[in-house]
């Protein structure tokens, strides 16, 4: 049997911080905490992490920093958590490669299954969008020579490179992927897109299709998913699955 993963919870208020820790013990998680951004360093020198909850509010040195830190040396699933619930914060959070954003209050129940979310997220793809005709995932996904393996959660450029995704970059590519040569519009691709990517929104939705289209772009030098002005987005390259 595998042991629980491992959740490290940064969060300044005492209170909250016990309250937390406990009822994600309770879902099943092994939790540390920190109180603060030094504290945060040292827990992640000492222990394996699977995954972060990270208080945007913190003394010292914002959530936000810290988060700029951790991605240049990791791509550990992080989910942030914030008095500060504006759309301006939350899409700051995405455009950061943040996995998920919960504002407070929030109900501990949510965050357990919020952060369950994530992880398996991390471990795979569930869902049929993205299974062959037996209905057994497949091994490769192709488009324009790229290749994608859902298993690993990984993308290659038609060089062969490995191009970085946050998880909901690469879950929101699996929804396109689920829909070649469509168009899809805002709503119906957050209606497919929100239990892969959590909290979804009019413009967290352009905030990723953006930051999407731009590492695509950035390898292959023409747009492959396109805008179609006033209706939503059209993933315009055929898609092969073996």
């Amino acid at each position: 049997m595998l042991p629980p993963p491992t959740i490290l919870l940064v969060e300044d208020d005492g209170a909250l911080r016990t309250l937390t820790a406990r009822a994600l013990r309770q879902s099943g998680f092994n939790v540390l905490t920190a109180a603060t951004g030094a504290e945060m360093w040292v827990t992640l020198k000492e222990t394996p992490i699977q995954l972060i909850v990270l208080d945007i509010m913190l003394p010292g040195t914002s959530g936000f920093d810290l988060f700029r830190k951790l991605r240049r040396e990791s791509d550990m699933p992080i989910i942030f958590v914030s008095a500060r619930g504006s759309e301006e914060d939350r899409v700051l959070g995405l455009e950061l490669g943040a996995d998920d954003y919960l504002a407070k209050p929030f109900s501990t129940r949510e965050l357990a299954a919020r952060v369950s979310a994530v992880l398996r997220r991390g471990g795979g793809i569930e869902t049929g969008l993205d299974s062959s005709a037996d209905g057994r995932p497949p091994d490769f996904i192709h488009f324009d020579g790229w290749q994608v393996s859902p298993a690993r959660r990984e993308l290659r450029s038609p060089s062969g490179a490995i191009v970085d995704l946050t998880g909901a970059e690469f879950d929101l590519l699996s929804t396109f992927l689920g829909y070649p040569q469509r168009v899809l519009g805002r709503e119906r691709l957050m209606e497919l897109s929100r239990s892969r990517i959590g909290d979804s929104s009019d413009r967290s939705i352009d905030v990723l299709v953006s930051r999407l289209r731009r590492k695509l772009q950035a390898e292959s030098g023409e747009p492959i998913i396109v805008t179609v002005r006033g209706v939503g987005y059209m993933f315009k390259a055929e898609v092969t699955r073996n």
